[in-house]
């Protein structure tokens, strides 16, 4: 009895101990993880935007998209490039929930007439060598501003992969990567012009 009290003693301090421990690596890491984030949204808003002189990733609405299987909203925060006063474009996540690999996440840049300025990828898990291809204009022209890319398009462009009938390329041996994108970037133009009626 008495060594099974000795145990549950020290297994009980052994907890307090850990969850002490946590708690403080929690509180050290928390700041530079959120900077962290912070600075990659930064990054991700200057590539996707035309040149801005604001601070874009402190000016921003959130619009409601729908509802999540709780009924909680589902937020969209739309960040704003201006240029001089002007609003030289908006910028936001989608995400491509069809991926081959799973869900992939991309921001997208769009001016006020409702044309495609940038896309980043922001995550994927697609995979190496094939769909991954898809982070880089270098390995996907699809993401880039040639005739088979998306930058200068907008909804009056047929936004489908070639394969399936449409102007964006594709990656060979990789389809899916991309027409989960082109999908997700077309969404996304669909909320701007419902969203802003700039188009």
């Amino acid at each position: 009895m008495r060594d099974t009290l000795k145990l549950v003693i020290v297994l009980g301090l052994f907890c307090i101990l850990s969850a002490g421990i946590l708690a403080k690596v929690y509180d050290v890491t928390k700041g530079p993880i959120a900077e962290a984030k912070a600075e990659e949204v930064r990054r991700a808003i200057k590539a996707v935007l035309p040149p801005y002189n604001n601070k874009a990733d402190a000016e921003f609405v959130d619009k409601i998209i729908g509802k999540d299987g709780k009924g909680n909203d589902i937020v969209r925060r739309v960040y704003i490039g201006k240029k001089d006063g002007n609003v030289v474009g908006r910028a936001f996540l989608v995400v491509a929930p069809d991926g081959y690999g799973g869900p992939i996440e991309i921001m997208m840049g769009v001016n006020p007439k409702g044309v495609i300025t940038g896309i980043e990828i922001i995550s994927l898990s697609e995979t190496p060598g094939l769909g991954a291809k898809i982070s880089s204009v270098k390995t996907w022209p699809g993401r880039g501003s040639g005739p088979g890319g998306l930058i200068g398009k907008s909804l009056k462009n047929n936004l489908k992969v070639k394969r399936d009938g449409g102007e964006i390329d594709q990656i060979t041996g990789a389809t899916i990567s991309p027409r989960a994108v082109v999908k997700a970037v077309k969404k996304g133009l669909e909320f701007y012009k419902r969203e802003f009626r700039e188009n």
